[in-house]
């Protein structure tokens, strides 16, 4: 099967570069972009009026100034909400980005994404799909996004909308089952993406060999790391990723500092040989 040719970095900047920004906001991507970073990793879901928006949790209680769940909210709700001030008074007034927001930043900065579909409890994940997919295909060219869910019902129903060459999907797992391979092959995946805290060599070297880039969440610890890129991890998410750009010695042999954020520009994207 053919897939889109994707230029992998080795750090993805995980929900923007929400160490230094609040998470999943447009001051969070553009700070991911000021640190270096060319992808970062996004959540999407609906809110109850199917407005697709960039926000995590299933209620907007942590991360803005309001209090309920985003399916009782349409969109002249959620932007009313401040989303910035419990993280600083610094991103006062930050509101909550929809994805065509974010998608028209991402193009402007020349960004790639692991968009993420999350189906949190009363969410309909075939609408989630369908909301996201045609707009994130016709925002970005094909080599500049990933998208990955825990739901398997999620990555059907955008697998049903696009085929490989157009759309790299990837099956996300806190812990990596025994019949992950089945899982990515019912669906066509591209990648791969694993708790790191849960997962084992054995499993990870299987991933690696048998030709799916693997993505770990969420390391913020470049030292304890340094074991998983010889395992044969293809990339990190990561809330600071210049934590692993600041020394050269907790990066992969084969990578230096300068290009660890961004894509270098000889081709170092996986080659796909599925077994």
């Amino acid at each position: 099967m053919s897939h889109p040719h994707i230029k992998l970095p080795r750090l993805i900047a995980h929900r923007g570069l929400s160490a230094h920004a609040p998470e999943n906001t447009l001051s969070a991507v553009r700070a991911a972009h000021t640190a270096g970073c060319q992808w970062v990793e996004l959540d999407v879901q609906l809110l109850g009026d199917n407005t697709a928006v960039i926000w995590h949790d299933r209620d907007v209680n942590r991360c803005s100034n309001g209090r309920g769940r985003l399916r009782d909210m349409n969109l002249a709700d959620a932007k009313a909400l401040d989303v910035g001030s419990w993280f600083s008074p610094d991103f006062t007034g930050e509101r909550m980005a929809t994805l065509a927001d974010m998608l028209a930043l991402l193009k402007t900065l020349k960004m790639g994404v692991n968009l993420e579909l999350k189906v949190n409890r009363g969410h309909d994940p075939a609408a989630l799909a369908e909301a996201a997919i045609p707009v994130l295909m016709k925002a970005l060219p094909s080599e500049k996004y990933v998208v990955s869910s825990f739901s398997a019902k999620a990555l059907a129903h955008a697998r049903a909308l696009a085929s490989t060459d157009q759309l790299a999907l990837g099956c996300l797992f806190d812990r990596v089952p025994s019949d992950w391979q089945a899982r990515c092959q019912s669906i066509q995946a591209w990648s791969l993406h694993a708790n790191w805290k849960k997962l084992t060599q054995q499993r990870a070297r299987a991933v690696s060999s048998a030709g799916y880039p693997l993505i770990c969440f969420t390391a913020n610890d470049p030292a304890r790391f340094i074991p998983f890129w010889k395992w044969g991890t293809t990339a990190v998410i990561s809330d600071d990723p210049t934590l692993f750009s600041n020394t050269s010695a907790n990066l992969p042999d084969s990578h230096h500092a300068e290009s660890i954020l961004a894509a270098p520009d000889e081709d170092t994207s996986p080659q796909i040989k599925r077994r």
